[in-house]
């Protein structure tokens, strides 16, 4: 899957960004792509105006590039790197990144903020503006409930809104999936119970049970995987129906996945700012595997 476009890591010297350089390099490799690793030094004077700043920053040693350099050092298969130091607000700049990459990683937390976050201001700004899609690599040792796999193996997970699919998170996924030589796990989720208000303080009984809604689901489902199986016969993709809230179902999911896929929504009318959802926020903060959000694909003419 070569491109001319690079893996963009972007790394600010926590322990945090050396583990999401680790996936970035990886990733590179896998996509026989270059890696662009990116310090972005806070240059207070932007937003502090009470603050006295003799000059410039310094533009020559980068310490956190240098510890970028050494943290790869010896790596099992090289790939070909770049390091880049630039300068301004890290929450601005870092999407910004994404105009020129194919794929932008980041840890899920900084230096900044306060450590009882599990989702950076960095991270957050990254998932909801960046062009490209954005990959987040949490902390170790989140904890998620759900069932054990029977199966083992690597495993990549899907969400699939079955009232309004998107092609590019379908067809990223496939093709994560393929170079990873795993399982495509797709979690449709249904609303249930179905509640009908006939009147005040009067809920009438759903007038479809959960079999029928459950069915229509799976066939919409596997209608829409339909041609992402044609163009991919060896991923092997398995739709995951079940009711209930979307969001909890992909957070039990990520529990030993290689990773979470979700979109982004696309700009509205009435909504013309960048929005995550409900849904992808939560598993930005809650999954225990790299999530990537996928901008929506481009509205046909």
């Amino acid at each position: 899957m070569s491109t001319t476009l690079p893996v963009i890591a972007a790394v600010d010297g926590s322990d945090d960004s050396l583990r999401a350089l680790d996936w970035a390099l990886d990733t590179a490799h896998r996509r026989e792509a270059r890696l662009r690793v990116v310090h972005v030094r806070q240059y207070a004077a932007w937003a502090q105006t009470d603050v006295l700043v003799a000059g410039p920053p310094d533009t020559g040693e980068d310490p956190v590039l240098d510890q970028a350099r050494a943290h790869l050092q010896g790596r099992a298969y090289a790939v070909a790197t770049e390091y880049v130091g630039m300068e301004g607000v890290p929450g601005a700049v870092v999407p910004e990144l994404g105009a020129d990459a194919q794929l932008l990683v980041l840890g899920s937390r900084g230096r900044g903020g306060f450590a009882s976050l599990l989702l950076g201001s960095n991270g957050l700004a990254a998932a909801r503006d960046a062009e490209c899609p954005v990959v987040v690599v949490p902390r170790p040792g989140r904890e998620v409930h759900g069932e054990a796999r029977s199966e083992t193996g690597p495993r990549v997970v899907v969400g699939l809104h079955v009232d309004s699919p998107d092609d590019a998170t379908l067809s990223f996924a496939f093709a994560e999936a393929a170079l990873r030589g795993a399982r495509l796990q797709v979690v449709a989720a249904y609303p249930w119970p179905v509640q009908t208000w006939a009147a005040a303080g009067q809920i009438m009984p759903p007038v479809i049970d959960e079999v029928s809604i459950e069915s229509e689901t799976r066939v919409l489902a596997d209608g829409f995987l339909a041609p992402y199986r044609e163009r991919h016969p060896d991923v092997r993709a398995e739709p995951y129906v079940a009711p209930g809230d979307a969001a909890g179902h992909l957070v039990a999911a990520s529990r030993d996945a290689e990773l979470v896929v979700v979109g982004r929504h696309r700009r509205r009318l009435l909504a013309p700012a960048r929005m995550m959802g409900s849904v992808t926020q939560a598993v930005l903060l809650h999954a225990a595997a790299p999530v990537a959000v996928v901008p929506p694909a481009p509205p046909e003419e």
